[in-house]
């Protein structure tokens, strides 16, 4: 669990003790390809720290349309956490794309941690603040270039991801159809 102590420490200070508390109190979960770790209509009470794989978060929109937000891969925590902290059942999904290992920290976990240690709250915040940084990096250039430079702009920031995303996920995320997507990646295989 080396990797998930590596990650927190990125945010804040941390002792052996505090370290052991952590470890004693969360948990290991594998999640299959196509398995759920949140689901739209249920409030969450997990934060998931992934260790391998790849998850997307997705809803469907008022035409019963799937459309994929974006992906979330190894080393970064996953949670719908306005959800988990407004005790309001989600409206969207958290699916795993590949097999996926996972460190889980139950609802109980984080309360334990955040009355035990002093900085708990403070690397929580910085790690939701960079979060939240990441996500309109991503969000933003999709709003305003066309689908081929938003498919080159996903190949260029994630190209690990490219190729072990199905299509439709990928296209949905680039807010364009499968078919769209075969073709800009034709022409672009052509140049």
């Amino acid at each position: 669990m080396d990797d998930l102590i590596n990650y927190l420490l990125q945010y804040g200070q941390l002792n052996q003790q505090q370290i052991q508390l952590i470890l004693d109190n969360v948990t290991e979960r594998h999640l299959k390809r196509d398995d759920y770790f949140s689901e739209a209509g249920r409030i969450p009470r997990e934060i998931g720290f992934i260790r391998s794989g790849i998850l997307r978060v997705c809803y469907f929109n008022n035409k019963g349309t799937e459309i994929t937000r974006y992906f979330v891969d190894g080393n970064r925590l996953i949670s719908d956490i306005h959800s988990m902290e407004s005790k309001m059942p989600s409206t969207e999904y958290i699916q795993a794309i590949t097999d996926c290992e996972m460190i889980i920290f139950s609802e109980e976990t984080l309360r334990l941690l955040s009355s035990t240690i002093l900085d708990w709250d403070r690397i929580i915040a910085k790690i939701r603040e960079r979060a939240m940084v990441e996500k309109l990096d991503k969000i933003a250039p999709m709003l305003t270039e066309d689908a081929t430079s938003r498919y080159l702009m996903f190949m260029e920031k994630f190209p690990d991801l490219a190729n072990r995303v199905p299509l439709s996920y990928l296209a949905s995320y680039l807010g364009i159809t499968q078919s769209s997507l075969s073709r800009i990646r034709k022409q672009l295989s052509r140049q």
